[in-house]
């Protein structure tokens, strides 16, 4: 998980008097400057971010006052479980604060003991008390095998100022992310990286058509899938989550918060969100599982830095698609399982967003391709001369039709192209 770096617990051993806030009844819209003067009133969302469009949606407020088995943790509780925020037990850090390993005991059988991830904010930070709100009130609502489970939280003000804290389960074999980026020396296996696209596709779907209101991820990208001990995946980090538009309205408009190389273009471009623009996020995951290659990569030659400038020549060639394969996979996975999970990538990375399908619509073409694995179903040996299809055209413009058409919008223009340096950075 790619998180944060924040102050370590108290020095100072001598009593304070702290406050303890109950956040789920809190229906207050502070700003993040009042809430650290008074320490009592919270906020769910800021109200700069939403226009009159979609101010009638459902509010995150409203999902506070919904039951919940949130456990809530005193300050000290924590900083025990943590060895004080000991940096060997940090597991990382990014724009909220730092995420510490810890052991915590369970309620209903103090002999047992369970590992948890403790998120801290920092005062430091770039991600604040209005994310730490929505991520209580999302994740204390929401309850799906591939959403990483929320614990509980801790919020308590004394003359230190806020201590906002949140306990996840913790997940051993940490992010997609980390596997992929070559942090790690071995591999992740082909039919592995399939069911990880299953799983984070699953998780979209119940986000986005599993209740009766619908969340938009809005940071969806590999360092927010996490891992737990049997490599399956769960969605994680839901403070830039945003409840979709209300029955007749198009579309959310929001400030343009997400991660450079993830966000759709017309979000970027208009500050409009919709649910479509997760499928698109999700697309550029499926390449970043394909080639192994973050959708940035500064570090690389320029004309390979930005993921899918770089794959889009190699689309149409079954030699040159090859060459786009993570490499670390020795050769060790299915051609034909590859270029189709390319298709479904580039189905997501339509310009349009109305033209890209439903999470429901892609986790079926998931499905498939990984029952075909699964069943052993043989592939089609590659042919030296291009056959021809029943129309006439080579197999070659058959699959420039299939990878490569569909990611260009109107007037053959690159959907990618059309980014501009706007978006803000939430690491």
């Amino acid at each position: 998980m790619k998180c944060f770096s924040c102050s370590n617990g108290d020095k100072n051993d001598e009593p304070k008097t702290t406050k303890s806030i109950s956040v789920r009844s809190s229906t207050s819209t502070s700003t993040d400057r009042e809430a650290r003067k008074s320490g009592s009133e919270f906020n769910s969302q800021n109200a700069s971010d939403v226009s009159t469009e979609s101010c009638t949606r459902i509010s995150f407020t409203i999902l506070s006052q919904r039951p919940s088995n949130l456990r809530v943790f005193t300050y000290d509780e924590l900083r025990t479980a943590t060895r004080n925020f000991s940096r060997s037990l940090m597991i990382g850090e990014g724009g909220f604060g730092g995420v510490y390993r810890g052991v915590i005991r369970e309620t209903e059988d103090s002999n047992k003991k369970i590992d948890i991830a403790v998120k801290q904010l920092s005062r430091r930070g770039l991600q604040g008390h209005k994310e730490w709100v929505t991520e209580v009130n999302v994740l204390g609502v929401v309850e799906h095998p591939n959403l990483v489970k929320l614990v509980g939280y801790c919020a308590e003000d004394d003359e230190r100022g806020m201590q906002r804290l949140l306990v996840y389960e913790y997940m051993p074999n940490r992010s997609v992310q980390d596997h992929i980026s070559s942090r790690f020396q071995i591999p992740v296996p082909w039919i592995t990286r399939l069911k990880i696209a299953q799983d984070a596709a699953r998780g979209l779907v119940y986000l986005h058509e599993g209740m009766e209101f619908q969340i938009i991820f809005r940071d969806f990208k590999s360092s927010n899938i996490l891992l737990d001990g049997q490599w399956n995946a769960k969605l994680s980090d839901f403070g830039l989550a945003r409840l979709g538009p209300s029955d007749g309205v198009s579309h959310v408009s929001t400030a343009v918060v997400g991660t450079v190389g993830y966000a759709a273009p017309e979000y970027i471009q208009t500050g409009r969100l919709t649910y479509k623009s997760d499928v698109w996020s999700y697309g550029v995951f499926l390449y970043e599982l394909i080639t192994g290659r973050r959708p940035l990569d500064r570090n690389r030659p320029k004309n390979e830095q930005k993921l899918l400038d770089w794959v889009r020549p190699h689309l149409s060639d079954l030699k040159k698609f090859e060459l786009i394969v993570d490499p670390r996979l020795n050769g060790r996975y299915s051609r034909k399982s590859a270029q189709k999970l390319a298709a479904i990538a580039n189905r997501c990375l339509v310009r349009h967003p109305k033209l890209r399908p439903k999470m429901s619509e892609v986790l079926e073409m998931v499905n498939r391709i990984v029952e075909e694995i699964e069943m052993g179903i043989p592939e089609a040996p590659i042919k030296s001369t291009p056959p021809k299809e029943a129309n006439g055209k080579t197999l070659g413009e058959g699959l420039k039709r299939r990878f490569v058409d569909p990611i260009i919008g109107e007037n053959r223009w690159l959907a990618w192209r059309a980014w501009r340096p706007k978006l803000v950075t939430s690491s």
